[in-house]
């Protein structure tokens, strides 16, 4: 018995994989199609997103790069490129100290490219936390998952801070350097002269238009970006909505961590923003939420998420409802599909967005940056706009944005609670095989901090849950109804 049952696993096993091989096969000969079919109507597109302005001799100031935006990257990018010789220009719409919910953790990973771009002292002096790992929360049992950092220096770790602290340091480092310009303004339009991006078109804080002429513009204006459309093939999904709240005098029930509930319907978040105080994220599935203003919210909030608050916080949970500085925020994904675009590259979340639980998406920008910078580097001529394109097309092609991003979205849609019982079984098997410890949490966790982001190790531990999960409904002994939820746990994994 014990050898038909190996067999059938290892059979399994097999299928899952030639299976996955092939969906994919699919997946990436349609997505080729699309873009070929995306590319033949760009020219058109492009003539009425752009603007038709021009860029004559006597405009040029002598800016190699402008960027539009000075988020984490835009401001991150503008003191690389500042660093290394190019004459920059920022155009950011409001200079102002950012105050939001998300972008507060930033991965080991993107810690590493934080010293590699010479920009890690923009983590001091903002009252940071060091993050060591995260704690997941199920049905009243939890389990401690740590960063694999014994390969690194003492000091390489996650960090969590106030965001708009963060980019406020790095937009004043940038500023530091004599060949960087930072201006506040909003930019309206590219500026297009057959067929190459010139420049931009932009309004000052006064109201003035004017324009800026540069061989490279990189636009990296957020999640809400007007510009990605002439750039890019923008298909923006919104999954869920975050609800932000600031708990005070509590202590996590594991210090230095990420804390991650896997309640009903779907993630809470707490991680460590300051030293006095914890950011919780409580995600609401879909594009609505309770109102707040006629008091559903803290209704919601109260009847059904405080039951599932570790004991440790709730005290401080419901006070932080009763305070009422309740936030919310849409929860968007967007993948990347760019056009390449002579004179103009996308770059941060107006580039690719991907679901917050796994906190990626600095991690992803500060990536990018380092791979643009390894490109631009040996280039002594940026004014020939179609070579440097067809040069730069190689940054859209790196693996680092893509595996954090595909983690990001089937973690999510894993860790959601569901009535369908393959995929409640997913998820139990999920928790458990984290909670083996081992190799079965230091390589998922390895993908999860942007230290291993290898597709190979997401996808061979992706079907090890998978086979985990069918594993433990064939032991001790198969039945048909178990066969069949088996067989729906695999088919569940490959659609996610």
């Amino acid at each position: 018995m014990k050898m038909v049952i190996d067999q059938f696993l290892l059979a399994a096993f097999l299928a899952s994989l030639v299976g996955y091989a092939l969906l994919y096969i699919l997946r990436f000969k349609n997505e080729n199609d699309r873009k070929t079919s995306a590319s033949k109507v760009r020219n058109e597109r492009v003539k009425n997103l752009i603007n038709n302005g021009e860029c004559r001799p006597e405009n040029r100031s002598g800016t190699d790069v402008i960027i539009v935006g000075a988020g984490v990257a835009g401001a991150a990018l503008a003191y690389t490129l500042g660093k290394d010789a190019l004459r920059v220009r920022v155009i950011e719409r409001d200079l102002t100290e950012p105050d939001r919910i998300v972008g507060e953790l930033l991965q080991p990973g993107g810690y590493l490219k934080l010293l590699e771009l010479g920009l890690e002292d923009c983590v001091e002096e903002i009252d940071a936390q060091r993050v060591f790992g995260y704690a997941l929360f199920k049905d009243g049992r939890n389990t401690r998952l740590s960063y694999p950092l014994e390969k690194f220096n003492s000091d390489v770790s996650g960090r969590s801070f106030h965001n708009g602290r963060f980019i406020q340091r790095m937009r004043k480092k940038a500023a530091s350097l004599s060949n960087v310009q930072m201006e506040q303004g909003t930019v309206t339009s590219l500026i297009e002269e057959n067929g190459t991006i010139k420049g931009v078109q932009y309004k000052t804080k006064s109201g003035e238009e004017l324009k800026a002429c540069a061989p490279l513009t990189i636009v990296c204006d957020g999640c809400f970006s007007n510009l990605r459309r002439s750039l890019c093939n923008p298909k923006v999904e919104v999954q869920s909505c975050f609800v932000g709240l600031v708990l005070e005098n509590c202590q996590l029930p594991f210090p230095n961590h990420g804390h991650v509930v896997l309640a009903n319907p779907s993630p809470i978040l707490f991680y460590p923003n300051s030293s006095t105080e914890v950011r919780c994220l409580v995600d609401v599935p879909g594009q609505k939420v309770p109102s707040i203003a006629n008091g559903e919210m803290a209704k919601y909030l109260k009847t059904v998420v405080a039951p599932q608050v570790p004991p440790e916080l709730h005290d401080a949970f419901i006070s932080a409802i009763d305070q009422g500085s309740i936030r919310t925020m849409l929860n968007r994904s967007m993948p990347a599909d760019p056009y390449p675009t002579p004179g103009a590259l996308l770059m941060g979340d107006a580039f690719n967005m991907r679901h917050p639980l796994t906190g990626g998406g600095m991690t992803v920008a500060l990536s990018d940056i380092v791979v643009l910078r390894d490109l631009l580097r040996p280039l002594q001529d940026m004014n020939d706009a179609s070579a440097l394109c067809k040069y730069l097309e190689s940054f859209y092609t790196f693996p680092v944005a893509s595996t954090i991003n595909t983690l990001a979205g089937a973690l999510y849609k894993v860790f959601c609670a569901s009535p369908d019982q393959a995929r409640k079984e997913m998820r139990d098997a999920c928790f458990d095989y984290l909670a083996l410890g081992g190799v079965c949490s230091t390589g998922p966790v390895g993908l999860l901090s942007g230290l291993n982001p290898r597709p190979l190790s997401f996808v061979l531990h992706f079907f090890a849950v998978a086979i985990y999960g069918v594993g433990r409904l064939l032991l001790p002994l198969p039945s048909p109804n178990r066969l069949w939820l088996g067989a729906r746990l695999i088919s569940v994994c490959s659609l996610v």
